[in-house]
């Protein structure tokens, strides 16, 4: 009787054991599991090597957190500190891993007032940058959002920003084109790519020779000197 009674106590101690095995090991594969899916390692393409490594560096506060979890809003706040960036996009490697791909921003003018300033095609004032092409000048006080859609009218023309030596931009939101071959262009507040559209049809006719300025700020007026 005391074996019977000794071999139950065993078996007791054996499964409480097992219990207290089998609970730490779930708590421990749970813990292992949840540290694995945190951010460690973030890889950033597409910029010059420099700033790849400025971006990664300004990222260092999402290390740790959880990837699965990682919501776009904690990458606004750093990318758009960077103005050279048009676009990017985030591809979640997991466990642990972020890659960054970024669409660098195109130059297409200056800022007469500051010299180390470029503009972007994304509207933002970019510096510190160099660029290979000539650009045109932007005379007046920048103003993104109405450049912004000054361009957008350029693109939707027959003409090209890079056809421009300078832009001029006027306190009531109109704007001037000085041409490579130095053709003023006037144009009107509103309007602004069907002018386009209609100066590059008169730049290409015969009747503008020895002409170097289209005004068109009259609606239903053309004057050409």
């Amino acid at each position: 009787m005391p074996q019977s009674i000794d071999k139950k106590n065993r078996f007791l101690i054996y499964l409480i054991f097992l219990l207290i095995l089998s609970t730490t090991s779930g708590k421990f594969l749970k813990e292992q599991k949840k540290n694995s899916l945190k951010i460690n390692n973030i890889k950033v393409f597409g910029l010059t090597i420099d700033k790849n490594l400025e971006i990664q560096n300004d990222l260092s506060n999402i290390f740790n957190q959880n990837i699965f979890f990682l919501g776009k809003k904690e990458i606004n706040k750093v990318i758009n500190k960077h103005n050279i960036i048009e676009e990017y996009s985030v591809n979640k490697i997991y466990p642990s891993t972020l890659n960054i791909k970024i669409k660098p921003t195109k130059f297409i003018a200056k800022i007469t007032k500051y010299n180390n300033l470029i503009v972007g095609s994304n509207g933002k004032l970019i510096s510190g940058e160099q660029s290979d092409k000539i650009l045109p000048y932007i005379f007046g006080e920048f103003n993104s959002k109405k450049f912004l859609e000054f361009t957008k009218n350029i693109e939707i023309s027959k003409f090209n920003f890079f056809e421009f030596k300078a832009v001029y931009f006027f306190p009531s939101n109109r704007w001037d084109i000085v041409t490579i071959n130095d053709i003023l262009i006037k144009l009107p507040e509103n309007n602004v790519s069907q002018s386009l559209n209609r100066a590059h049809r008169i730049i290409a006719s015969n009747q503008f020779k020895n002409k170097n300025i289209i005004d068109l700020r009259i609606k239903n007026h053309l004057i050409i000197k």
